[in-house]
């Protein structure tokens, strides 16, 4: 029996940094055996990662898993291929009018499992400038340090 509740694999925290995040979507996903072993073992990479919308299906391309360590030949899997993600039809038409109509990019923010099954954090998202990027480590940096002055006032030692 599978474990119960969800256990995240690997994040792509250049995303919220690259992109601003509208929108997020749990997507499940299309593997073969030995991909599960590797998700498993949390060998995957989802830097260079996107989602397209392609004959009304989800694709993530650009992820790379590697290949199970106990899998040769017949078992074995290509690490850069496309995967299926699995959405609700109305979900991908949505997704994919947004992309074309607002300019807008699908990116996987993570991989986890839940009950068992791997799935996927795909966000609609617009990708930032590199002043949109400084704007908002300032924002960042400001709300740390307002957070930190708060603290220091209520424990009395500001």
């Amino acid at each position: 029996m599978p474990p119960k509740g969800t256990r995240p694999v690997a994040q792509n925290r250049k995303a919220t940094h690259d992109f601003d995040v509208l929108e997020t979507f749990e997507c499940g996903i299309v593997l073969h055996g030995s991909e599960v072993k590797s998700l498993r073992a949390g060998k995957v990479q989802l830097r260079e990662a996107y989602g397209r919308v392609e004959g009304g299906e989800v694709w993530m391309l650009g992820a790379h898993v590697a290949p199970y360590a106990f899998a040769t030949g017949f078992g074995g899997h290509d690490p850069e291929r496309r995967r299926k993600l699995l959405l609700h039809r109305r979900q991908i038409y949505e997704l994919g009018e947004r992309t074309k109509q607002e300019s807008l990019t699908l990116v996987p923010l993570s991989i986890y499992f839940k009950d068992g099954r791997a799935k996927v954090e795909l966000a609609l998202a617009r990708g930032r400038k590199n002043y949109d990027k400084r704007h908002a480590i300032a924002a960042r940096d400001a709300a740390r340090d307002v957070e930190r002055d708060t603290s220091r006032r209520r424990s009395g030692k500001g």
